[in-house]
């Protein structure tokens, strides 16, 4: 099995800080697949995508309890292209309304750092160089 594309469904309690926060630390949105219930982020054009949909319409997808921002079911780890966007995005983002859950670490051949958005969810930015894996 090949997979196309993939989408992670994030409860948001407001579309338009979402989006003020998303634009300001540079990122875009899918105006396609964007409206008043959902905005579509892209993480990565044609392969990986955040449906950011709105608590009520986010109800209509499961049956659970949407969690709060004091909980963590799941942590999105995004790599990019260096050391220096990791560090350009998450210090937008703290910057921006988003806040630091823990501290990033450099383990030499794998460089990271974290933050959670204005809705709690946690965001690993990493930058791996597959160069420097270490031999063992």
């Amino acid at each position: 099995m090949k997979i196309k594309s993939i989408y992670v469904n994030l409860p948001v309690k407001d579309l338009e800080r979402s989006r003020t926060f998303w634009t300001k630390i540079g990122f875009s949105f899918n105006e396609d697949f964007s409206d008043d219930k959902a905005l579509c982020l892209e993480l990565h054009d044609g392969l990986m995508y955040s449906m950011l949909i709105s608590h009520e319409f986010f109800t209509t997808f499961t049956n659970r309890p949407i969690a709060d921002g004091s909980t963590t079911q799941v942590l999105t780890a995004v790599e990019v292209g260096s050391r220096e966007e990791v560090d350009t995005i998450v210090r937008l983002a703290l910057e921006n309304g988003g806040s630091r859950y823990r501290n990033g670490a450099d383990h030499g051949w794998l460089y990271y750092d974290c933050f959670a958005d204005p809705d709690g969810h946690q965001w690993e930015i990493m930058f791996s160089n597959q160069d420097q894996l270490p031999v063992s």
